[in-house]
């Protein structure tokens, strides 16, 4: 899962993206307005954290032309104002939820994996493909019930593969949805982690899961 933070505020910036990789998100941050409007505007991510309080551009005026511009993915607006007036504002801008500062780091968790189950109607916290299971809350992965060691990025990969399997994807999308803004997608860097992603998932199965679509991408079906 990609996110997004807008926040000018360097050090609460840095705690939640901090947080947020520890927790398995792929996190880009925007310092101010006009650089957060820009990347909401160019990579398909996930979710948005926008601070309302923004220079260059307010997190309202973004969210309004995020909406104008039919671009749907969810928003939870950060911000230190808490008058029941400007959440009402924020959420008529096209916010999806709203959480004031200072907030604990669980609830903003919670709110986020909420915001998440949204998108994927019927959803649960557990993913599951033929014996291979992905609980998105603990982040274990299993295989006929045998736990499965991963690093964060292949775990990304993984959750990844599995939210869209039986459909074929591609290292385009992988880089998108997978690296943040900085990957270098002239590297073989998705082949090695794709690599040692199916040396754990299949080498000791019988049956493969993750397969190589030559000329068009990977593939995990059950």
């Amino acid at each position: 899962m990609r996110i997004l933070i807008v926040e000018d505020e360097q050090r609460i910036a840095n705690f939640i993206k901090r947080g947020l990789k520890e927790k398995q998100y792929v996190v880009d941050l925007a310092p101010d307005g006009e650089e957060g409007l820009y990347l909401a505007e160019s990579n398909p991510y996930d979710l948005i954290l926008l601070d309302l309080m923004l220079p260059k551009k307010d997190g309202m005026t973004i969210c309004r032309e995020l909406r104008q511009k039919k671009i749907k993915t969810p928003i939870l607006m950060l911000t230190a104002r808490d008058a029941v007036r400007d959440r009402i504002h924020g959420l008529d801008a096209g916010a999806d939820d709203y959480l004031s500062k200072p907030f604990a780091f669980g609830e903003l968790l919670a709110r986020i994996r909420a915001l998440l189950r949204r998108q994927r109607p019927a959803a649960n916290d557990i993913l599951q493909v033929a014996d291979l299971e992905l609980n998105q809350l603990n982040h274990e992965v299993r295989r006929n019930s045998k736990r499965i060691e991963l690093t964060s990025k292949e775990y990304a990969l993984l959750e990844y593969l599995m939210l869209n399997a039986n459909q074929i994807v591609t290292r385009t999308m992988i880089s998108e949805h997978v690296w943040n803004e900085d990957f270098d997608s002239f590297t073989n860097v998705i082949d090695v982690h794709m690599a040692n992603l199916r040396r754990k998932i299949d080498k000791d199965f019988k049956k493969e899961l993750i397969h190589t679509k030559r000329g068009s991408g990977y593939i995990l079906k059950g």
